[in-house]
């Protein structure tokens, strides 16, 4: 059997930027859509906030991998080790985890999606699933190798995670970090809105700090002017765009509009 190449490592191992988009439906022929367009590294799907079927996963990666792109799961904290787990032994290349707060959950986040093996001692073992292939199965050593390779990134979104940071960013095991303004305001007490400065101060540091212990800030952003921000202060991986902003931009703004003529009829 021929082993996958993990896109999202490969470009993270050479020092490459990357370019992604987050996805909230399981409808594999969007994904195919947005990798056609030769823009996009790999796709996000925010499995925390959309429903799905474990069929849907596999074919949504099915999708990917027919076009040479790769794929990311964001999965919620309380179940995070059993869904992380059934997504990469769906062929996910990429788990971003959300919510941490400490070292010691980091580090019990990676321990249970590294190879139960005596080299990486972890918990993740080797699942009868499509990522070990069908007959002849995948060997052993080389499945411990492909889980090794699965690109763990972390949401920084609690006033917490912030503080331990510097402590979290020296648990080996971390590829990326990424900052989550909505989720650290509420955990401060405060409305987005009228912190805005602060925001950007604190994702400043964060993106600072990664790069000082050598690990990926990955920023999301909506325009060109945001991502040229971004690479000014070192980020190399950008992720463009989110379906429901795109669709709810379009729908209250061009849409709104249409509204406001057609009830001058």
């Amino acid at each position: 059997m021929n082993i996958p190449q993990n896109k999202i490592r490969t470009l993270l191992n050479g020092s490459k930027p990357s370019v992604a988009t987050r996805i909230w439906s399981t409808w594999p022929t969007l994904i195919e859509a947005m990798a056609v367009t030769g823009n996009f590294d790999y796709f996000e799907f925010v499995a925390e906030y959309s429903p799905f079927t474990q069929p849907d996963l596999e074919n949504m990666v099915r999708a990917a991998e027919l076009h040479g792109i790769g794929s990311m799961i964001k999965v919620d904290f309380q179940n995070r080790h059993y869904i992380a787990q059934r997504a990469v032994s769906m062929g996910f290349q990429s788990v971003l985890y959300c919510d941490h707060k400490t070292a010691d959950e980091v580090r019990e986040t990676i321990w249970a999606l590294s190879p139960d093996s005596m080299e990486d001692k972890g918990r993740f073992g080797y699942p009868n699933s499509r990522w070990i292939g069908y007959t002849p199965h995948i060997a052993q050593m080389d499945y411990a190798a492909m889980v090794r390779n699965t690109v763990k990134a972390f949401m920084i979104e609690k006033q917490e995670a912030v503080d331990n940071f510097e402590e979290i960013c020296s648990v080996p095991g971390i590829d990326m970090v990424q900052f989550g303004p909505s989720d650290f305001s509420m955990s401060k007490g405060w409305n987005a809105s009228e912190h805005r400065q602060d925001l950007l101060e604190i994702e400043e540091y964060i993106i600072r700090t990664a790069l000082a212990h050598g690990i990926a800030p990955r920023c999301e952003c909506d325009t060109t002017d945001k991502a040229e921000y971004y690479r000014n202060l070192g980020v190399r991986h950008f992720c463009m765009g989110d379906e429901f902003r795109i669709l709810n931009s379009y729908w209250r703004g061009t849409c709104g509009e249409v509204r406001k003529l057609a009830d001058m009829l």
